[in-house]
């Protein structure tokens, strides 16, 4: 796959910091110092909301493989995604996992450090 120009891959990398940003990290409750997104609040609708987040989190694999990543690194991506998914379509343990492992931002990470940005 033919790997976009370095302004473009900057602007990719940047859209897909800011939704894993959106869907793991957002929100925050004063005086607590952990984070959340709208992953964690889809994940309170059992089964849908869950599927949503894969969805936008499949995406956000999309774009990772325009911007020319390799093969294991899509795949590390995508058992990321699944294990979020499946984890979290159970009642409450799956909310937990949602709010603590953050699939979203582990693969923005991954995806910056392969870019070395």
């Amino acid at each position: 796959m033919r790997q976009p120009p370095p302004q473009d891959l900057h602007t990719t990398l940047d859209r897909i910091d800011a939704l894993a940003g959106l869907m793991d990290a957002r929100f925050k409750i004063p005086g607590v110092p952990w984070r959340f997104g709208v992953d964690s609040l889809l994940g309170l609708i059992p089964g849908v909301g869950d599927t949503v987040s894969l969805l936008i989190a499949s995406y956000i694999i999309g774009q990772a493989a325009r911007t020319g990543a390799p093969v294991g690194l899509l795949v590390r991506m995508v058992i990321n995604v699944l294990l979020d998914w499946a984890i979290g379509l159970i009642p409450v343990i799956g909310d937990i996992f949602d709010w603590a492992f953050k699939a979203n931002l582990r693969n923005a990470r991954l995806l910056r450090r392969y870019h070395g940005l």
